[in-house]
C-alpha cells in the first residue's frame, strides 16, 4: 500500500507535519506535487485535487492524504495524523481509544499555535504581502513573543511533565512527538533570539525533541533531501525585526 500526500512541494509547511509521521512509521508513500507534472505531480496535481478529482468530499485546502486502503481521501493535518495512527500503531502512543483522544486534542493545539505563529507575519491578510503589513506584523509578534508562545509551551511542558517527562500522551511515542519537534524547531528558527528566552523553561520539551530527532528513520530523513529547510516563503518565517 502507498499513500499519496499532496502538499505544496517547495516548503515543510503543514504537510511535514504529515511527512514524519509517514517516515516514523516506515510507511509508503508518494509527496506527488514533488514528482514532475509531466508525471502527473507537481502543483497542478494539487489544483485537481481541490477540484474534486479524487473524489468524496471535497477539501479546503492541502495537506490532502489519499489512502488507496478504502479509497479514502483525508485533509486537516490533525485528522490526517489521527488516521495514519489507526493504521499505524506506532504512531499511535499506545493505541487505545483515550489515548488517540488525547493526542487529536494535543495536535489541535499545536495547530493553533502554528497558526499563531503563522499570523505574527500575516496578521491582517494572507492575500497581503508581509511588507504591506508590516506594522500590524510588529505588534503581532511582540505579543506571540512575549505572551502567547511561551504559554503555549509552558502548558506542554506541563503536560509532558504530568505524564512522567518521556512522553506527551500516555507510555509510548506517538505522532504529537513529533509534531511539537518540528513546531520546536520552526519557532527556533523564526524567533531565535525569543527561543533562547524560552529555552531555560522548557528543559523536558527540549529533552523530548532531542530524542524524537535521534529516532533511526527520523535521523535518516533529516539527513536527506526530503527534508525541506524552513525559509521566508513557509508557516515559520525569520524576519529579524519581529524577533524582539
Amino acid at each position: 500500500m502507498t499513500y499519496r500526500l499532496y502538499y505544496w512541494p517547495e516548503i515543510p509547511g503543514r504537510g511535514e507535519f504529515v511527512r514524519l509521521a509517514l517516515e516514523d512509521a516506515g510507511a509508503e508513500y508518494v509527496d506527488v506535487a514533488r514528482t514532475p507534472a509531466k508525471k502527473g505531480g507537481g502543483v497542478p496535481a494539487i489544483l485537481r485535487v481541490l477540484d474534486g478529482e479524487l473524489g468524496a468530499l471535497p477539501p479546503f485546502a492541502p495537506p490532502v492524504l489519499f489512502d488507496p486502503d478504502g479509497e479514502l481521501v483525508i485533509a486537516q493535518t490533525a485528522a490526517i495524523l489521527d488516521h495514519l495512527a489507526s493504521r499505524h500503531r506506532a504512531l499511535a502512543g499506545g493505541g487505545d481509544h483515550a489515548r488517540r483522544v488525547g493526542a487529536l486534542q494535543l495536535q489541535l493545539t499545536i495547530a493553533d499555535l502554528v497558526s499563531e505563529a503563522h499570523d505574527t507575519h500575516h496578521p491582517i491578510s494572507v492575500a497581503l504581502t508581509y511588507e504591506e503589513q508590516k506594522a500590524e506584523s510588529a505588534r503581532r509578534a511582540a505579543s506571540f513573543v512575549r505572551e502567547r508562545a511561551p504559554k503555549f509551551l509552558a502548558y506542554f511542558e506541563d503536560v509532558l511533565a504530568r505524564g512522567g517527562g518521556e512522553h506527551l500522551v500516555g507510555a509510548r511515542f506517538g505522532y504529537v512527538e513529533l509534531s511539537i519537534a518540528h513546531v520546536l524547531d520552526g519557532l527556533a528558527y523564526a524567533f531565535p533570539r525569543g527561543f533562547a528566552s524560552w529555552r531555560a523553561s522548557i528543559p523536558g520539551l527540549l529533552a523530548l525533541r532531542d530524542r524524537t530527532w535521534a529516532r533511526p528513520r527520523i535521523a535518516a530523513y533529516l539527513a536527506s533531501p526530503r527534508r525541506l529547510a524552513f525559509s521566508e516563503a513557509g508557516i515559520f518565517r525569520h524576519y529579524p525585526e519581529l524577533d524582539r
